[in-house]
Formats: structure tokens, sequence, C-alpha cells
């Protein structure tokens, strides 16, 4: 199928009246026309690449609505997650992860990365995940992780025995015997430097020098002090003695950072995925995008907990957590804004892009609705939300049109059912 996009925008700006070519799932050519040719789809508002949701943990959706009423912190809700994460079967994860795939797909969402630490030391809950992008119509990367402590010097609790292999070695002779295809690329991830003591970081970092690599940094300032009384070094230079920076690698929240962390992460190239509906809801705090953008660090945007999956919305939190941060407007252009919802590279996928050679991944913004009507083309992604989106393409498919999951259909039934299934 080809398509005709009302306007799209292109990587040199916005263009009006562009035709898109496809073959083979591929962009073939982008040009203007005049009229439109018979049998392309039309795809009206503005046509933006698909979105890279860089970090989720699809379980943790199951938890939506169900956390907010005694307080608490980051700490106590994570028992809450230790308790869902024990009911977990190959089976039901895939169901769920259908599910909440789907609710990323009607989202605009082409390309997710799983942080995936429930394993059980098998690769089946990989492979059921794999399933479940694949029936959802989206690309996944498998970011498999290494979870090998509950702490600095601290045992792995009872449920925290699921996410191990036992060393480091172990857990990169499992992920080796992943395969990637069309539908899922397999990267690695260090869950923390809490969970990955210090002389198993550099084995894990080099044990799959090609593919990306994943880690959460400093999302609690708790976890930067227990860094810094155990190695005398902050999480961001316990990485960078261990050789797990660079370019390939993206930090995930990167929420307290010195200055000597960021000036690290910005000179090797290390990219850093800021997720802001979670951050806010789990009370982490604001890090510094903006410091870390200039200092050389490309920037990505995740779901991590889907506290909300809204692509759109995680795009304006992170201008208007700037905003709220530094007491300044414009904190970044709307061309950046687009470019960190899109950046497929972050998970080793080509994307973002609608120009030839490109995944055909498009996603049709609406103009009209109460939300986005008198809205500039170029600022939708200050105006619009999730709701807004009215055709995902991916690989030149469509997948969703009018908030309808094209082969699944009613993503708030499936995710009823799954969710249901869980806690019953």
């Amino acid at each position: 199928m080809n398509f005709w996009c009302e306007r799209a925008w292109l990587p040199e700006g916005l263009a009006e009246r562009v035709l898109v070519r496809v073959e083979n799932g591929r962009i073939a050519s982008v040009s203007t026309v005049d009229t439109i040719p018979l049998g392309v789809r039309r795809l009206y508002g503005v046509v933006v690449p698909g979105f890279a949701n860089a970090h989720s943990h699809a379980f943790h959706r199951a938890l939506r609505g169900r956390t907010h009423d005694g307080g608490g912190t980051f700490w106590t809700w994570r028992e809450s997650m230790y308790a869902l994460a024990g009911k977990l079967t190959p089976q039901s994860y895939y169901r769920l992860a259908r599910a909440v795939y789907a609710e990323m797909a009607v989202a605009g969402v082409s390309a997710v990365g799983e942080f995936h630490y429930v394993h059980d030391r098998s690769n089946e809950f990989g492979y059921a995940l794999r399933e479940a992008a694949a029936d959802a119509g989206i690309r996944l990367t498998l970011l498999d992780t290494c979870y090998l402590a509950g702490g600095i010097d601290q045992p792995l609790n009872e449920v925290q025995q699921r996410f191990s292999d036992g060393t480091a070695e172990a857990w990169a002779a499992r992920v080796a015997d992943l395969r990637s295809d069309d539908v899922m690329r397999v990267g690695a991830a260090i869950h923390s430097v809490r969970a990955v003591p210090r002389a198993e970081l550099s084995v894990v970092a080099q044990a799959f020098p090609d593919a990306p690599l994943h880690v959460h940094l400093s999302e609690q300032p708790a976890e930067n002090q227990a860094c810094l009384d155990a190695y005398g070094l902050t999480p961001a230079g316990l990485l960078a003695e261990a050789g797990a920076l660079g370019p390939r690698t993206t930090a995930v929240h990167a929420t307290h950072l010195t200055p000597d962390d960021i000036a690290t992460l910005g000179s090797t190239g290390t990219g850093a995925c800021f997720c802001p509906t979670t951050e806010a809801d789990l009370a982490d705090g604001i890090g510094p995008a903006r410091e870390l953008a200039d200092a050389g660090s490309p920037l990505s945007l995740g779901s991590d907990q889907h506290a909300v999956i809204d692509p759109l919305l995680e795009t304006r939190a992170l201008e208007h957590n700037e905003r709220l941060r530094t007491g300044q407007r414009g904190r970044f252009a709307p061309v950046e804004l687009r470019d960190a919802a899109t950046r497929h590279s972050a998970l080793g996928w080509d994307g973002g892009r609608i120009e030839p050679g490109a995944p055909c991944d498009l996603v049709a913004i609406s103009r009209t609705t109460p939300r986005t009507a008198g809205s500039l083309p170029e600022q939708v992604f200050l105006s619009a939300t999730a709701s807004d989106v009215d055709t995902v393409v991916v690989g030149g498919r469509v997948v969703a049109s009018g908030g309808v999951h094209e082969t699944l259909g009613d993503v708030g039934r499936l995710l009823t059912t799954a969710i249901e299934e869980l806690w019953a």
C-alpha cells in the first residue's frame, strides 16, 4: 500500500501533499503531488515517523490504578511490583504483553524496548514477548537484563530469584541462545548498579558488543548514596570504569546526576532515556534533560511502568518538566521533541524518519479534535495526545485506525481480560 499525506514531517521539515511509495515495508520514494493517485491510503492531519518507546516493563501495566491509595515511595511501590512479578507465567505474560503492545500500537508506537528481567533462567518468557509484539504488529528490542543482587551487598529476595541467572557468565550464555529476526532484536541490560556487582559489570558490558545496552541509572538518591558508600564512585562513574558507556548504551532515567556525571555521559555519546510520566508517578524527580542533550547525549523517551501509554504526553512532559525545573519556556524546539519521540536507534532499529530507505512507519495525528483544533502543524507535539492519533502504519501496513487495532480489535477488552486474570 502507498500513502498520501496531507502534511508530512520530513527530515527537511513539514511538507504538504506528500506521496509515500512503499516496497517491501520500506519507503521507496517520497514526493509532493498535485493530484492524489488512485488506490492510495489517505492520511489526514500531520504525519510523523513512528514513535519509539525506548523503555518498557510490560507487566507493570497491570499495576495502573492500583498503587495510589497509600502514599509511600518508589521503594514501597516496588513491593507491589514484586507481588505482581511473582504471579507471571509465560502464557499469562504473553496475553498481558500482547494487550500492552497493542495499546502502544494504537498510540503510534512502532518499536518498543522491553527491559526484560522476569526470565526464570530460561528464554521462554522472552519468546512469549516476541510473539506478543508480532501479534500487535510492532517491533521489539528484547533488552534481556542481568540481575544478580537484591542491592549492593544484599542477597536476592524470593521473587528476585526469578530475575537472576546466578552469574553474569550464566546470563550471557542464556542470552546467546536468543535469536534476532524481523520482529525481535536481542539487546542487553544491566538492571542497575544495585543489582549487578562491580566485578560483574564489565562482563555484561562486553558480552554483546554490537547490541544495544541499557541500564537504570541514578533513578533514586538512595541508589547514588549506596554506590558512593560502597565504591567511592557515582553510578555513572562506576559504569564508566566498567567500560559500559558509549554510543550503544542508553542510561534510563538519569535523574540525579552530578555535573561530572553529565559530562561523562555526554562525552561518551551515551544516550539518556527519560520516562516523564513514570518519574512523576513514582516521585523520582526531574532529570537534567537539556544539559545532557547539550553535553552530547541523544535523548529518547519511554513509558516504563505504563502509568500512561501516550508518546505525545511523554514528549510534552519532557519539555514541561524542563520548564518547571528552570522557570524557562521553550527548552526544546519542536523538532528536538520529535527526534526524542522517534529515536529508534536507541533500540538498534533503523527508523524514525520519513525518507527513502527507511521503514514505512507513519503516525497520522488529527488536527481537528478538541485538543488539536487550531494548533500549528509543527506544534502538534505540544497539543495532541494519543487520543488524536488517527492512523498508525508499521512497515507499510496499517496496524491501527480510529483508536482500534486492525487485527486485535478493542484494546480495552484485551487489557481487561489479561489484567483481571492476573489479579483473580
